[in-house]
C-alpha cells in the first residue's frame, strides 16, 4: 500500500540529494481525456463528458478537449502514461478524489496493466502535503537551477527562487501551445542542460514536456507542480477552485488542506 506522506518524503529526498527524476500528474482532466470524454473549462461552466455544471474559471485555467477533433493529443497522453523508466513517476487519481471514485482509480490501474512502482499520487504535492511543499520543498529549489514552464499571464518576479529560463504558454495550452514541448527538449539539447529542475505549470502539456524530454535525457529533474505557485504569480483562479491553496494562503478552512489521500 502506497503512503501519501512517504511518497512525498521520497520525492523530497531525491530532490535534496540531487538524484534526477520525473514527476508527471495524470489528474482528473487527464483521466477524462484518456477516457475520450469531452472536457471544457470556460468562464462560468465546465463540461466533463455528459456532465455540465457551473463554476468560475479564469483565463489561465481554460481548456478544451473534443474527442472528434483532438485525438492526437489523447494518443500522446496515453503514450506518456504507459511509458516506464527508472525514476519516471506518474501520479494518478485515487478514490480520495470524491468526484473520481473507485471505479476510475481501478480504470487507471487497469489501463496501466496493474499497479507499478512508478505509479504514485497525482495529489502528491498538494492537500495535506502542501504545507510541506511550501515550507520544505521550496527552500530546496532556491539551491537549484530552475527552468519554468508557466502561463503567459503569470508574474514570476515574486518567486522565492531565480529562473535560468522561462517558457511562457497560452490558455488551452495542451493544444494551443503544443509546440512548447519540442522547444523545451531542443533547449535542453542545444544548451547541454544538466542537473536543472524543470518546473511545469502547464496542465496536460506538462505530461508531454516531461515525457518528450525525460525519455531522451534523464540528466534533469522534471516536476509537475500544477497550480502550487499560483498565489505567488498574481493569478486569481485558484481562489475559486483550489481548496488546498485557500486553506494555506487564506485560512479558508477547506478540508482539502488536511486531506490525506489513500491508495485505493
Amino acid at each position: 500500500m502506497k503512503d501519501f506522506h512517504k511518497a512525498f518524503d521520497r520525492v523530497l529526498n531525491m530532490l535534496n540529494i540531487g538524484e534526477n527524476f520525473a514527476f508527471t500528474r495524470f489528474s482528473d482532466g487527464e483521466l477524462f481525456i484518456m477516457q475520450n470524454k469531452t472536457l471544457v473549462l470556460a468562464d462560468d461552466h465546465y463540461i466533463t463528458g455528459d456532465i455540465k455544471g457551473r463554476n468560475i474559471y479564469t483565463k489561465e485555467e481554460h481548456k478544451e478537449f473534443y474527442p472528434d477533433k483532438h485525438q492526437k493529443y489523447r494518443d500522446l497522453l496515453i503514450e506518456s502514461y504507459m511509458y516506464n523508466k527508472k525514476n519516471y513517476f506518474k501520479g494518478i487519481c485515487t478514490t480520495t478524489d470524491g468526484h473520481v471514485g473507485k471505479e476510475n482509480f481501478l480504470w487507471m490501474l487497469d489501463l496501466h496493466g496493474g499497479d507499478h512502482e512508478n505509479l504514485t499520487f497525482s495529489n502528491l504535492l498538494i492537500n495535506a502535503n502542501y504545507s510541506r511543499f511550501v515550507e520544505e520543498l521550496l527552500p530546496i529549489l532556491k539551491q537549484k537551477k530552475i527552468i519554468y514552464v508557466v502561463n503567459e499571464m503569470a508574474n514570476t518576479d515574486n518567486l522565492p527562487f531565480d529562473l535560468v529560463k522561462k517558457f511562457t504558454i497560452g490558455n488551452n495550452c495542451m493544444i494551443d501551445s503544443f509546440d512548447t514541448a519540442e522547444k523545451v527538449r531542443s533547449y535542453i539539447e542545444q544548451n547541454n542542460i544538466i542537473d536543472h529542475v524543470i518546473l511545469n505549470s502547464a496542465a496536460s502539456l506538462s505530461n508531454f514536456i516531461t515525457y518528450k524530454c525525460y525519455k531522451e535525457n534523464q540528466g534533469n529533474t522534471f516536476l509537475d507542480i500544477g497550480s502550487c505557485l499560483n498565489p505567488l504569480l498574481g493569478l486569481e483562479g485558484w481562489k475559486y477552485t483550489r481548496g488546498y491553496l485557500t486553506s494555506y494562503w487564506l485560512n479558508s478552512g477547506s478540508h482539502f488542506g488536511k486531506q490525506v489521500d489513500i491508495w485505493s
